[in-house]
């Protein structure tokens, strides 16, 4: 028997670099190392209250069977309800597809609607792992440079310059991971025009939506109809571990996903969906404090990393990164991130994660303690000081 090779459409699928530095991390720990962690996207608030309730009266309940494969009615009403008061939007629960996760529902539109050699969009920086769902579809991520001094943001003339007969959707992603940056309604407004224009479907990641500190971030669907959204529960509502998102698609491909997830998923956790549902209802004082603790821990990293001579142009107003040019320092992103782990025991992102218009910068995350925070920077400033 011939030795078992990967799969073709395994080829290009690149390693997830903030996963490596994490892995890194967990060793050192284990060898009795202290790490403080600026690299990791994930909160650091327990679940809202009502969602730990949630979990224990679901059981007692016996609510553990399978449920719709589009998800549990009541949370797809629920859904439907918030971005209705969020953004006064008309988004029928029939098209809302629940998954265990937004990774799991971006791999699904992937799959439905990418056939070798079709083209999606992205800007450079992005979210690491967009180029890998669309290379495993076997299509093409084709990205658009966007810039520090422009707040990383799409122009439609950088879109307008790579659409081709090829595109098959333009993907957006704010508040953004990993600049941290909101894209205002003007500038949505204007890419969902072009895109209506060319008869071509926007593709927005809204993972972060509600973790917005200055100004109002907007959904894709206030603007086009022809769009695909993802969302989930675990950023805002602290609830990563108990993979919870879904997709918002036009009424005629609800369908294509549906099947698709009825065969790879069956449904959603039954339970999860039962605390997405009691999370959007009920937590919204929890998720505000949150927010706020955030916004506290944004300005204060903001003020020590352009103290420290990085490079801030705009500020990051969402999410729970910052992007910081280090390009004085050194050009090999990753090295740098691992020099800084070695000697100084702070984890942060190298931006050549991100895409190749990333490189030079580090990412870092205030998912953390703002005393953990303040020990991370402090043991950052005298690294810096010397590397100026």
């Amino acid at each position: 028997m011939n030795d078992l090779e990967p799969a073709r459409r395994c080829e290009g699928i690149t390693p997830f670099l903030v996963m490596e530095v994490l892995e890194k991390i967990q060793k050192m720990e284990a060898a009795g190392k202290e790490v403080v962690h600026m690299e990791i996207g994930e909160p650091d608030f327990p679940v809202p209250e009502c969602v730990s309730t949630e979990t224990l009266d679901a059981l007692e309940r016996h609510e553990t069977g399978y449920t719709h494969s589009l998800g549990d009615i009541r949370l797809r009403e629920a859904i439907s309800r918030w971005h209705r008061d969020k953004y006064d939007t008309d988004v029928d629960p029939d098209r809302i597809l629940v998954t265990s996760g937004t990774s799991p529902a971006m791999l699904l539109f992937f799959s439905a609607f990418v056939d070798p050699g079709d083209e999606i969009i992205l800007s450079d920086p992005h979210y690491a792992c967009y180029p890998n769902f669309i290379r495993f579809a076997r299509g093409v991520p084709v990205t658009v440079p966007v810039y520090e001094e422009e707040g990383f943001q799409y122009t439609t003339a950088g879109i307008n310059e790579k659409l081709s007969d090829r595109t098959k959707g333009v993907f957006i992603n704010s508040p953004s991971n990993p600049t941290g940056n909101v894209m205002s309604a003007e500038r949505m407004k204007k890419i969902a025009a072009l895109c209506s224009d060319k008869g071509i479907p926007l593709i927005s990641d809204e993972i972060y939506h509600g973790l917005v500190y200055e100004g109002k971030e907007h959904s894709i669907l206030e603007f086009t109809d022809n769009a695909f959204v993802f969302n989930g529960f675990s950023k805002l509502f602290a609830m990563t571990g108990l993979r919870l998102g879904y997709i918002i698609a036009p009424k005629p491909h609800i369908r294509t996903l549906q099947v698709l997830h009825q065969n790879f998923f069956i449904c959603a956790n039954s339970v999860t969906q039962n605390c997405g549902a009691r999370a959007l209802m009920e937590s919204g004082e929890e998720t505000l404090k949150m927010k706020e603790t955030y916004n506290e821990r944004r300005k204060y990293m903001i003020k020590r990393l352009r103290e420290m001579g990085l490079g801030i142009t705009v500020e990051p107003t969402g999410a729970f990164y910052v992007f910081a040019n280090a390009k004085h320092v050194s050009n090999d992103s990753f090295a740098l991130a691992l020099d800084i782990l070695e000697k100084q025991h702070v984890g942060v992102t190298p931006g050549i994660g991100f895409g190749a218009n990333g490189e030079g910068y580090l990412r870092f995350s205030y998912a953390n303690s703002l005393e953990n925070i303040k020990k991370g920077l402090d043991r950052l400033e005298p690294y810096f000081s010397k590397r100026q």
